[in-house]
């Protein structure tokens, strides 16, 4: 009948070394050898361990937007000019006619009728487009 072999002790070869394996004898002693016990230290000699290891340790920075503007298609009213007059628009009843998911504003002249249809528009683009014999109405969502 075969016995089971014993694991070999952990510290069986060092067995008449003083250190071992460690260095010197005073190098393992104390929490003085780790900087400290926690977060000792963390202003002063661990603060590069804070700064990549515990980035929120001295509490979060910055200012985060609740509600982030939700960027609008613009569209100016002398580029719908330049494209009725380049023959880009379609035209039904003698106007030209523009659809636009975005708000269109009223920047340039409006030299011929214009029917556009969008989701929203500054104030003076109801007057322009009147002056030109144009309208403008709600883009239906």
């Amino acid at each position: 009948m075969l016995m089971t072999k014993r694991k070999k002790g952990q510290k069986s070869e060092y067995l008449g070394h003083k250190s071992h394996g460690r260095g010197n004898c005073k190098n393992r002693r104390g929490s003085g050898n780790r900087g400290g016990r926690g977060m000792a230290g963390v202003c002063k000699h661990k603060s590069s361990w804070a700064a990549n290891e515990a980035p929120n340790y001295f509490g979060k920075h910055g200012f985060v937007r609740a509600n982030k503007a939700k960027a609008i298609k613009v569209a100016h009213l002398y580029e719908i000019n330049q494209k009725a007059i380049s023959n880009e628009l379609e035209k039904k009843g003698g106007k030209y006619h523009f659809d636009f998911d975005g708000k269109i504003l009223a920047t340039g002249d409006v030299t011929v009728p214009l029917s556009i249809r969008a989701s929203c528009w500054s104030k003076n683009v109801e007057k322009k487009l009147g002056e030109a014999g144009g309208e403008i109405t709600k883009l239906a969502s």
